[in-house]
């Protein structure tokens, strides 16, 4: 795609899942990619692939729930490969468990790594997007912050306030010429959505039922997702902003 070879991007949650297919896309674009996750193995596995695949990347180790950790990671590989030009707030975390039966502790948890770690990507990385007057943030919200998921609450209400966060952050940064949108995934054959499946017989039975669901009889792959994150990180979106994109094999179909 136009205008990706040569940038320098930046993917939260990168060492597994949707993550890991968006940095390896990113990689395949001439993108270097800083691979941002808590977990170090995984975010070295996608490095490898992507220099397997003779593509560039960095493994960032980093807790994106801790602003001041995260200002230090982005200003370490800042000053090891280059500013930032693209920033993905992929990063996300949830249980399934009816609302009335969590407890605060739980919702703090959701809260902080799905709304507050994005968040504080937003406010150090791209900072310095606007002061140089060019960006692109993609965010990886959910269709559950759009249409609701039984058993996800709170997540749902951090994708649905990551969804409003980015329109009005596009509003504010259109002069700055900074062009942000969100992705929502549907169910995708994700680690997450294979633990609930393999946890017990309900889990099974959720899976399975969320394939028959979807119009297109199947769950998303993480592949289905970094096609038009990379798109929208491209010159083929210039004039896309403040937008939200579906990518769930039809089971919602809202505007």
């Amino acid at each position: 795609m136009r205008g990706l070879e040569h940038k320098v991007a930046i993917v939260t949650g990168g060492g597994s899942g949707i993550g890991r297919a968006i940095c390896r896309r990113f990689g395949e674009e001439g993108v270097t990619v800083g691979v941002f996750d808590r977990a170090p193995q995984g975010a070295a596995e996608t490095v490898g692939a992507i220099e397997a695949a003779g593509g560039h990347a960095v493994a960032v180790t980093v807790d994106i729930t801790d602003y001041q950790a995260v200002g230090e990671a982005v200003a370490q590989f800042e000053r090891q490969v280059a500013p930032t030009d693209i920033l993905v707030n992929n990063a996300g975390w949830d249980r399934l468990i009816n609302f009335l039966d969590t407890e605060p502790a739980f919702w703090e948890e959701v809260i902080a790594i799905n709304l507050r770690g994005a968040l504080n990507l937003h406010h150090i990385v791209v900072r310095g997007m606007a002061e140089r007057g060019r960006g692109c943030v993609v965010n990886i919200a959910s269709d559950a912050g759009r249409v609701g998921s039984s058993g996800e609450a709170v997540y749902a209400a951090c994708k649905g306030g990551l969804i409003a966060f980015t329109k009005t952050l596009a509003r504010e940064l259109a002069g700055a010429r900074i062009n942000l949108n969100v992705v929502c995934p549907g169910p995708t054959d994700t680690p997450f959505l294979q633990a609930v499946r393999d946890q017990d017989e309900v889990g099974r039975k959720i899976y399975e039922g969320l394939k028959r669901a979807i119009p297109f009889r199947r769950l998303g792959e993480p592949d289905d997702v970094a096609g038009i994150v990379v798109f929208l990180a491209s010159d083929e979106a210039s004039f896309i902003t403040g937008q939200v994109i579906s990518v769930s094999g039809g089971l919602s179909m809202c505007g």
